[in-house]
């Protein structure tokens, strides 16, 4: 049964991770005559920092820009592991006086916008309880992915496996793995770094990938970094620390994407000086180009230690079946384990898996065009949060809420109760490209029937360039698509 509370708010904001922490920091700052209020699903904020307890859990991203722009990361590792980063998630929820807006253990069900009312009615249980928060703008800060599940194939004969068998997203906290063997399988960044970690306990750890991913040797601690921090102080430093890594890294994947086989060699040479020659043919040189995946980044070459003391080792191949003592491999080779650790990817959602109701109308998200890749057309007073997947994930979280208490602001001078993206005549007719254009990685592939579409004019675009992206969100809020409502 649903109970019916009084509570009205002008923003409600749902998730608490990086995401939702940083928009309503911007919101508090920027539009502050906003009520607004926070809600997680978890116990905990962080996301998926809190979610993911796996050895090693780390960032894939440098945190002077996977950090906000408005909290200088202050600690020596440029690439931290989760600990840090929700220690530093929490800080800024301290100095932001943010706690009293945050809801924890609150799950959103669904979201119901009414025209003639003007307001969101999204129901929310709570310790059993199921009721309703009426609010004025909702924005989805919840990620992409399934907090409930990952991604695991079908594997044959899983069933016949007499060890222990587990998904990185649901970690045991309990789990021995000291002096066993264990396999893990999948070749992306959660496989890449659990090895080096589980490697320092386990007899052996073997990675078995159907195919090979690029994979990028960085330093943990830049030392470049330190000297400008040094110089010119934590606050200032990190701001030219920030602006420097964002530029390094729209112009390394510019450059992967123009000359494909000098930005393959860069990557390669690292690797050969580790492993050799032969171990980079067989197990590091993908079929792809570069940045149709992501590169995963190897802090301070750790998985290829790794492979290099004898620690780990890598195999290449199909998984015929699934035996009582480990895998078997298509090409005969059999592989024993006593864990097998299944890294076999996220399965995306669409804003959180709620229920989006218009007007009556349940809303499916992959007919619809994105605008500016943070809303979409025909749906009223509502924005999500998407990071970029060539850069830093805060980089682009950041520029959405700039944008969204710019946006809440004209709507307030304006006297505006609603907006809603609307497409002008000949908009329909675009061609329906996907909402990350040219990108391939499994989870995005499996996602295409949930995600909405980008067309080929803006504003129904979702760039992945970080000054086409900064252009477009910055631009004038009255661009003749966004239509405005008075009641």
């Amino acid at each position: 049964m649903t109970k019916s509370r009084s509570e009205h708010l002008d923003v409600l904001i749902v998730g608490a991770g990086l995401s939702g922490i940083g928009a309503a920091v911007h919101l508090k700052k920027e539009s502050p005559n906003q009520k607004l209020a926070i809600i997680e699903g978890r116990d905990n904020l962080g996301g998926t920092w809190d979610l993911f307890r796996y050895p090693g859990i780390r960032s894939d991203s440098d945190m002077y820009t996977l950090g906000y722009g408005f909290k200088p990361w202050t600690k020596e590792r440029a690439i931290a592991n989760g600990e840090s980063i929700l220690d530093y998630l929490w800080e800024t929820v301290s100095e932001n006086e943010l706690k009293q807006h945050i809801r924890f253990g609150h799950h959103v069900r669904r979201a119901e916008w009414s025209s003639e009312a003007q307001v969101w009615t999204v129901t929310v249980v709570h310790l059993g309880e199921t009721f309703d928060i009426t609010c004025k703008f909702l924005f989805m800060c919840s990620g992409y992915y399934n907090y409930r599940r990952g991604f695991t194939p079908e594997f044959p004969g899983r069933e016949r496996f007499t060890g222990t068998v587990v998904h990185p997203q649901f970690w045991p906290e309990d789990l021995e793995y000291a002096g066993k063997k264990i396999i893990v399988i999948g070749s992306g960044a959660t496989a890449i770094t659990l090895i080096p970690n589980l490697a320092t306990k386990a007899e052996k750890v073997t990675m078995v990938q159907r195919s090979p991913s690029y994979l990028a040797i960085d330093q943990a601690i830049d030392q470049r970094a330190l000297r400008i921090r040094r110089l010119f102080g934590d606050r200032i430093g990190y701001a030219l620390i920030r602006f420097r890594n964002t530029k390094r890294q729209q112009r390394t994947y510019e450059f992967a994407q123009s000359r494909p086989d000098q930005f393959k060699e860069t990557l390669f040479k690292d690797i050969r000086e580790l492993v050799g020659q032969d171990y980079l043919d067989k197990h590091f040189t993908p079929t792809y180009q570069p940045w149709d995946q992501r590169v995963c980044l190897i802090p301070d070459g750790d998985f290829f230690q790794a492979i290099k003391f004898g620690r780990a080792d890598v195999e290449t191949g199909k998984i015929r079946t699934f035996t009582e003592s480990g895998i078997e491999l298509e090409s005969g080779e059999r592989i024993d384990a006593d864990i097998i650790v299944t890294a076999t990817g996220l399965e995306l959602v669409s804003l959180g898996e709620v229920d989006f109701v218009v007007d009556g109308e349940l809303i499916d998200f992959s007919k619809r065009w994105t605008y500016k890749g943070l809303a979409f057309s025909g749906i009223p007073n509502l924005a999500f949060t998407f990071g970029y997947v060539n850069t830093s994930w805060t980089v682009r979280a950041e520029l959405v809420a700039k944008f969204v208490s710019r946006l809440l602001n004209h709507m307030d001078k304006a006297g505006a109760s609603s907006v809603t993206p609307t497409l002008r005549p000949g908009d329909s007719f675009m061609p329906r490209e996907s909402f990350v254009e040219g990108f391939t990685s499994g989870y995005f592939q499996r996602a295409n029937g949930v995600l909405p579409r980008q067309g080929n004019r803006a504003p129904w675009i979702n760039p992945q360039n970080h000054a086409a992206t900064k252009k477009l969100l910055t631009a004038r809020i009255d661009d003749g698509v966004l239509k405005f409502a008075h009641c």
